[in-house]
């Protein structure tokens, strides 16, 4: 099904399940959809957050939530979080459901979950990174549909390459599903880095001659097309990442865990895995002026609920309109169907712009 007609209840109830459980083991389970394996911290810690010595981690034993009692509309999905978690030997998990008028219609935990809980989203972030140059284009700063070159003087490097062919996976750069560790590509992982001198690393590489496709003839998820965006909203803002998060989504929605961070290279590789390291405390990770932008977001089930209900609410947080409802529009609509054809991973699958 294509995405055009968007379910605010089940984009809800998927969005806010994916990526909350985090193994105790070290099986391969992945909570995510198959993205960048796991997110990363920013350049700011949200003030929640404790100090944590990462060299001497915290090995008391947890307390373990008592298991939740649903009633009502959704008796029947404890039994199916719970068997998922015993199951895949998670150590927890959490789940929220929002609706657009009725607000929050469940919030439970199970496990080592609880409210305060921050757990890395991986591809759960793409939403909320397209929904930053999206804001941006709402206020004049930026045109998606325009090449890259209009803003930064590297994007001539690929002169076709549009912002809104970053964010739909289809700009013709390696993704994820070629090569998750294209070589040239490789500061989009490194936390030493810088966004907008990645990004234009990036976009200005002659590695990649021979390899890469023309714009909007084909469909390739994830990968360095995310960081690429990412320096655009920089170079177009005259503002760091992490400015823009604060001052597009946390500050007018009231968020106190929402920041990025860049884990790759800061915690023992896990594959596509969840990186158990993270300890659920943003403070094991230093502060990087290279965020992950595809899969680096961090929360808490609670505010990636309020940014789900402003998705729902014609881009609004209470009195402040962080989207508009034609940027919602642009984001949840089919993009690579009406533009190309393009299916994601399959037959009459469709992709927006981070959904």
């Amino acid at each position: 099904m294509r995405p055009n007609g968007l379910r605010p209840l089940i984009a809800a109830l998927a969005l806010g399940l994916m990526a909350t459980s985090c193994s105790s083991s070290s099986s391969e389970s992945d909570v995510s959809e198959p993205t960048t394996a796991a997110p990363t911290s920013s350049t700011t810690t949200p003030a929640a957050v404790g100090e944590v010595d990462a060299a001497a981690p915290d090995t008391a034993t947890p307390e373990i939530a008592a298991e939740p009692v649903i009633d009502g509309p959704f008796a029947e999905i404890g039994p199916i979080v719970s068997t998922y978690v015993a199951d895949n030997e998670l150590n927890g998990a959490g789940l929220i459901v929002v609706h657009r008028d009725d607000g929050v219609l469940l919030h439970e935990h199970w496990g080592e979950f609880s409210e305060d809980r921050i757990s890395l989203i991986a591809s759960s972030s793409k939403m909320v990174t397209a929904g930053v140059l999206l804001h941006l284009q709402d206020d004049g700063l930026l045109d998606i549909a325009a090449p890259l070159a209009e803003v930064a003087e590297w994007g001539s490097g690929n002169p076709d390459i549009t912002t809104a062919q970053l964010l739909s996976n289809s700009s013709g750069l390696i993704g994820l599903a070629t090569d998750p560790l294209f070589l040239p590509y490789l500061c989009m992982f490194d936390p030493d880095a810088e966004l907008e001198e990645c990004g234009a690393e990036i976009f200005t590489t002659d590695g990649d001659d021979g390899a890469i496709t023309a714009p909007d003839t084909n469909f390739d998820y994830g990968g360095a097309q995310w960081q690429v965006a990412g320096a655009v909203a920089e170079v177009a803002s005259g503002r760091s990442w992490a400015e823009l998060v604060d001052e597009i989504y946390v500050e007018p929605c009231g968020l106190e865990t929402l920041a990025y961070n860049n884990h790759f290279g800061q915690l023992p590789p896990t594959g596509f895995s969840y990186p158990t390291a993270f300890e659920a405390d943003p403070a094991v990770l230093r502060p990087t002026e290279n965020p992950n932008l595809e899969g680096g977001a961090y929360v808490t089930t609670g505010d990636y609920g309020e940014l789900l209900l402003m998705q729902l609410r014609d881009g609004r947080c209470g009195d402040t309109q962080v989207l508009s409802p034609e940027s919602l529009a642009t984001m949840h609509g089919d993009r690579i169907g009406e533009v190309y054809d393009g299916d994601a991973y399959a037959d009459d699958t469709g992709y927006g712009m981070g959904w």
